[in-house]
C-alpha cells in the first residue's frame, strides 16, 4: 500500500463520538454473539489493533499469550497509543481510546490509511466487555500504564517501573509499543476459555496477509503449553502455495499487485490437478467469507484473460469452445486481497462477510485482467497449461451436461422419482424431516422398521461410495449411489444447485464402528465437503453415535457409547452381579427396537454436528487423505501410527 508514514500519533489524531454504555446492554451488535465466536472476536480485535500498526509501517512484531489467569494479552513494537492530554476532555487520550466508543486513530484519516479494527472501536468495546483490563504503553523511554473495570477507569495514566510486560514476553525488547490484558467479563460471555486453534488460525490467516510480520504465540495454561511462530515474506503466495502443497500444482503461482489511487490489490493464483476451487478474499486483512464485489471482479476478469489468450493464440476455434466462469474454477486456488482507506469500506451485514463497494469490481477486473494478460504474454508455457486444464473442464461439462440434465430433470423430485431404495418420511416440512444415510441394506432394513416414519426417512448406501476428492461431477453422477443421495437431497450439484429445495435439514451419517464404517463416514464427509459445504455450513449435517456395548445385569440394561463408559458403569453395576457384555461390531446386530432406542430415537441418541472451523486445514486434510498423492498420506500414516486406536 502506498503509505506516506507519518510517524506523528498523538492525541490531536483521536476523535470520540460516543460513550461506552451501549456496549454491556446489547453486546451482541459490536462483537457479533457472546458465545465463543465472540469470545474470539474480542481478541481478534485487539490483535488487529497491533496489525494496524504494522499495516501503517511502524510494527514488526505481535506478541500474543493466552495466560493461566483466564486473561490474553497482546503486545506489539509499534508507536504505542497516544498518552498526552486532549484538551476539549482534559483526560489522556490512551484513557479516551479505551473509555469511549468510536475514539481512535482509525477516525479522521490520518494516523491510519489502512485499518482493519472494528470500525475503530476493537479497545473500548473490548475493555467494556472485560471484567479487568490494563494497558500498558512503551513510549518515549516511559512506561505509562492503565486499569480499568468493565470499561471504567480504576486508575489514572501512571508512569510505572514495574512495567508487567517483561514478565509476560522476556524476550520482548524493550522498544516503544503496546501491551493490552484483558480479563472476559463471564456475567456476559457464555465462556471464557480461549480456543488455541482457533486463535492460531486467526494469526496465520494475518501472517500471510501481513508479509514481514513476525507473529508470537504463547499458550501459558497448565497442560496446554506451546508456542508457534508465524512468518512470510512471500505474503499470500505463500498462502496459495500452501493451500496446494500436497495437490499437484500445474504452475507457479501468479502474483498480482497494484496500486490504484489509494487502493491496492494483490492476487496470487495457481490452478492444480484437482477438480475443486479454492478461492479466498480479503479486505484490510478481515476474511470476506461472503466475497463481494472484489471477487465478482477477480472472477470476471479471469474468465476474460482465459478466453482472449485462448482467441489471440489459436486455440478456440468456434464461439462455442468459449470458456465459461465454472470452467476456470475447476482446480483454481487463489487469494484476493485489497487494501484500501477504512472510512470507504461498505461490507454488507454487520459480520463484514461481503464487500459492497461497487466501484471496487471493474478496479479489480481492469487489474487482474491486465496483469493476468501480460503474465500469458511473457510466460505462453504457464498460459498453455492454464487452457488445457481450464477446456479439459469445458468438455467435461458439456459432456456430462446431457446426463446430469437427464437426472436432475427429475429434480422436481416427486414421490415417484426418488430412489427405489429411499424410504421417504411422510412430514414434508425440511425443517422437520431427517435423513439417515445408513451402512448396507441390513442396517438399512433395520433402521427402516425403527424409525418414525413421520419424519425419518432412510437412504441405504451399499458398499463404499465413489472418492469423490478425485472425481469430475460427471463420474460423479454416473455412480448410482451417489447420484441415488443427490435426488434423494433434493437441491441439485454443480452449478445447478437450489439450497431451498433441500429436503431434509439433518441429514444424519450412521455407519458401522469399525474401520469400514469409518472409511464409508470419511467417503461421505467428503462428498459434503467439496461438493454440497452450505449443508455443512448451514449445521445440517450430523454423525450418528451407535453404542458399542449392552451391559446386562438381570432385568437392568444399559447401552454405553465409549469404553470409559463401560468401564464407569460396570462399576455401578457390580454389587456382586454378574455382568454380561454385548460388544457391537455392526448396525445390523441390533434389532430394530434396538436401534430405534440408543441411535434413532431423539429422547436418548447422540448425534456430533459437524462444523468447518478451519476450511484451509479441512481442505488440506481432505486433500491428503483422500487425493491422488500417496507420499504424504504415507508420512501423515508413519507420524500418527503410535496414536491410532486399533479395533482387532
Amino acid at each position: 500500500m502506498a503509505n506516506t508514514k507519518s510517524s506523528e500519533y498523538s492525541a490531536q489524531q483521536i476523535q470520540v463520538l460516543e460513550g461506552l454504555e451501549p456496549v454491556r446492554k446489547r453486546p451482541g451488535m459490536y462483537i457479533g454473539s457472546t458465545d465463543l465466536i465472540g469470545l474470539h472476536e474480542s481478541l481478534r480485535e485487539i490483535i488487529d489493533n497491533s496489525v494496524d500498526e504494522a499495516l501503517a509501517g511502524f510494527a514488526k512484531n505481535v506478541w500474543i499469550s493466552l495466560n493461566i489467569d483466564g486473561s490474553a494479552t497482546v503486545s506489539d513494537d509499534g508507536r504505542g497509543i497516544p498518552v498526552d492530554i486532549m484538551p476539549q476532555f482534559k483526560k489522556s487520550a490512551l484513557e479516551i481510546v479505551m473509555t469511549k466508543l468510536h475514539a481512535g486513530g482509525k477516525f479522521g484519516g490520518t494516523a491510519y490509511k489502512v485499518s482493519g479494527g472494528l470500525h475503530g472501536v476493537g479497545s473500548s468495546v473490548v475493555n467494556a466487555l472485560s471484567k479487568n483490563m490494563w494497558v500498558e504503553v512503551n513510549k518515549d523511554g516511559k512506561v505509562y500504564r492503565q486499569k480499568y473495570e468493565m470499561g471504567k477507569p480504576k486508575t489514572g495514566v501512571e508512569i510505572v517501573k514495574d512495567a508487567y510486560t517483561p514478565n509476560i514476553f522476556p524476550a520482548r525488547p524493550n522498544v516503544s509499543g503496546t501491551t493490552s490484558t484483558f480479563f472476559p467479563d463471564l456475567t456476559i460471555f457464555q465462556t471464557g476459555e480461549f480456543d488455541f486453534a482457533i486463535v492460531q488460525k486467526a494469526i496465520r490467516e494475518r501472517a500471510y496477509l501481513v508479509p514481514k510480520l513476525y507473529f508470537h504465540l504463547y499458550d501459558r495454561r497448565p497442560d496446554k503449553e506451546k508456542e508457534v511462530n508465524y512468518y512470510f515474506e512471500g505474503g499470500i503466495t505463500s498462502l496459495v502455495e500452501k493451500i496446494n502443497e500436497n495437490k499437484e500444482p500445474l504452475h507457479e503461482a501468479i502474483a498480482i499487485n497494484k496500486h490504484e489511487g489509494d487502493v491496492e490489490v494483490e492476487v496470487s493464483l495457481q490452478f492444480n490437478n484437482g477438480y475443486t476451487e479454492n478461492v479466498e478474499s480479503y479486505v484490510n486483512v478481515i476474511n470476506t467469507i461472503n466475497g463481494g464485489t472484489h471477487l465478482t471482479g477477480f472472477r470476471m476478469a479471469l474468465t476474460r484473460a482465459i478466453n482472449d489468450y485462448g482467441k489471440k493464440i489459436g486455440s478456440f476455434k468456434e464461439e462455442s469452445d468459449a470458456i465459461l466462469g465454472d470452467d476456470t474454477r475447476e482446480g483454481l486456488t487463489a487469494v484476493v486481497s485489497i487494501k484500501m482507506p477504512q472510512d470507504r469500506i461498505q461490507f454488507e451485514g454487520q459480520t463484514k462477510g461481503k464487500l459492497g463497494n461497487s466501484e471496487i469490481q471493474p478496479l479489480v477486473q481492469i487489474i487482474v485482467k491486465e496483469g493476468l494478460s501480460t503474465y500469458f504474454e511473457e510466460n505462453p508455457q504457464t498460459g498453455r497449461k492454464v487452457l488445457e486444464k481450464v477446456y479439459l473442464a469445458a468438455k467435461a461439462r458439456l459432456a456430462a451436461r446431457a446426463a446430469k440434465e437427464a437426472i436432475l430433470r427429475k429434480g422436481a423430485l416427486e414421490g415417484s422419482t426418488l430412489p427405489g431404495k429411499l424410504a421417504d418420511c411422510q412430514e414434508k416440512d425440511p425443517s422437520i424431516s431427517e435423513i439417515y444415510l445408513v451402512e448396507g441394506d441390513s442396517a438399512g432394513g433395520s433402521a427402516k422398521q425403527g424409525r418414525d416414519r413421520k419424519f425419518q426417512a432412510i437412504l441405504p448406501l451399499k458398499g463404499k461410495i465413489l472418492n469423490t476428492e478425485r472425481a469430475r461431477l460427471d463420474k460423479m453422477i454416473e455412480h448410482e449411489e451417489v447420484k441415488n443421495l443427490i435426488i434423494a437431497l433434493g437441491m441439485g450439484i454443480g452449478e445447478s444447485i437450489r439450497f431451498d429445495k433441500l429436503r431434509y435439514h439433518r441429514i444424519i451419517i450412521m455407519t458401522d464402528a469399525d474401520v469400514d464404517g469409518e472409511h464409508i463416514e470419511t467417503l461421505i464427509l467428503t462428498f459434503f465437503f467439496r461438493h454440497l459445504p452450505d449443508i455443512i455450513k448451514n449445521g445440517f449435517l450430523y454423525i450418528a453415535q451407535p453404542p458399542l456395548y449392552k451391559l446386562t445385569s438381570g432385568k437392568d440394561i444399559k447401552y454405553v457409547y465409549s469404553d470409559e463408559e463401560k468401564d464407569k458403569t460396570m462399576k455401578e453395576f457390580t454389587a456382586g452381579r454378574n455382568v454380561s457384555i454385548q460388544r457391537y461390531k455392526g448396525l445390523g446386530e441390533m434389532n430394530p427396537d434396538q436401534l430405534w432406542e440408543t441411535t434413532m430415537n431423539p429422547k436418548n441418541r447422540v448425534l456430533k454436528q459437524i462444523t468447518i472451523e478451519d476450511g484451509e486445514e479441512a481442505d488440506a486434510v481432505f486433500t491428503m487423505l483422500m487425493g491422488d498423492e500417496v507420499p504424504p498420506r504415507k508420512h501423515f500414516i508413519q507420524n500418527n501410527a503410535q496414536t491410532a486406536t486399533l479395533d482387532i
